[in-house]
């Protein structure tokens, strides 16, 4: 692997790659918080909540709480992927779809008498080949990641009605209580999707802020030929974002299989929407070059209390999408502003 010390060019394409990718990791763990997009996602949340405990008596519940954690945690999982993808200005939109194909596979092995071991592995190859087509064909091909992510929802959606033979699975095996025990139980009284998400936002944190792959992503994202002619292996960089945002796609479906106790071809299908307006309300750039760990899993609880809420309040859940679609226009004119602020 090239170090990223080693220009071709010389050391001026270094030092504004290394200015740039240290800039934008400022922003995202050392930058002034007025400036960052997840604290104030993370303050309309804590406003949201205030005014939901007056509204509903039912709002402050454990049991609501509870809900209201573990059903965004998948989403967050996902969010967590996606906004790797973003950051080099890229789009996966066939992370929903890949849910449903992930969770039958786990299902057709376990449900054949395999281990859960086995379930598990099969389920994250499926995403893993999924997300490294689309990294081929995006990066090495050049084909815009729109049309190829688009394209490649369509095939995983087939691919799951015929696997499945457009049926439902239930039995689990012999594993059937620990799988749904990891994706539907909690520990010390935290859903345990929950403490995987935890874990993973942890893991993106140290990844984006110390790592040379984070570096690199961010890099590209940032000016994707800059970062070639400074060393970095751009195409084989953007093969591992895909990959890795599938990855998160086939953990999430593996999860929530175990919670609901049963998959069909359609479970997933159009979450890819969810996931990018997560990605995006957390602070994302669509236009690449800055992200943080933290605002993926806050834009998707920012969405799953909307949701909630709009439930307690008694408003008519046809209204959920306008709501959701309003705080994701207002996430990108928020940094439209901010960005014209620091011009």
């Amino acid at each position: 692997m090239t170090d990223v010390t080693q220009t071709p060019t010389g050391d001026r394409d270094h030092a504004a790659i290394d200015d740039s990718v240290t800039l934008r990791q400022e922003v995202s763990g050392f930058g002034a918080v007025l400036r960052a997009q997840p604290f104030w996602v993370f303050m309309a949340i804590l406003a949201l909540g205030l005014v939901m405990s007056f509204v509903s008596d039912v709002f402050l519940t454990e049991r609501n709480l509870f809900n209201i954690t573990r059903n965004f945690a998948f989403f967050g999982i996902m969010a967590l992927g996606m906004s790797a993808v973003i950051c080099t200005a890229g789009i996966d939109l066939s992370v929903g779809s890949l849910v449903g194909l992930s969770g039958i596979v786990t299902g057709l092995i376990m449900q054949a008498g395999y281990g859960i071991e086995l379930g598990f592995l099969g389920c994250m190859a499926v995403a893993a080949l999924v997300g490294f087509v689309n990294g081929v064909l995006i990066a090495y091909l050049r084909m815009p990641p729109f049309v190829v992510t688009l394209g490649m929802m369509s095939i995983v959606v087939s691919l799951a009605r015929v696997v499945s033979d457009n049926k439902m699975i239930y039995d689990f095996g012999p594993d059937m209580d620990l799988f749904e025990w990891i994706g539907g139980e909690s520990m010390m009284g935290v859903p345990n999707v929950v403490w995987v998400m935890i874990v993973l936002t942890a893991s993106f944190w140290w990844v984006w802020r110390y790592t040379t792959w984070g570096r690199w992503v961010i890099a590209i994202g940032g000016n994707a030929h800059a970062a070639k002619l400074a060393g970095i292996p751009v195409e084989r960089m953007i093969v591992s974002v895909y990959v890795v945002c599938s990855l998160c796609a086939g953990l999430a479906a593996f999860l929530f299989v175990g919670y609901t106790g049963s998959v069909t071809n359609g479970m997933g299908f159009t979450w890819e929407l969810t996931v990018i307006a997560a990605t995006v309300i957390g602070g994302a750039n669509l236009m690449g070059g800055i992200v943080y760990a933290l605002g993926a899993p806050i834009g998707a609880a920012l969405i799953e209390l909307i949701r909630n809420s709009l439930l307690l309040a008694g408003i008519p859940a046809m209204w959920q999408q306008f709501f959701v679609g309003l705080f994701l226009i207002l996430a990108v004119l928020l940094e439209q502003i901010r960005n014209r602020g620091g011009k």
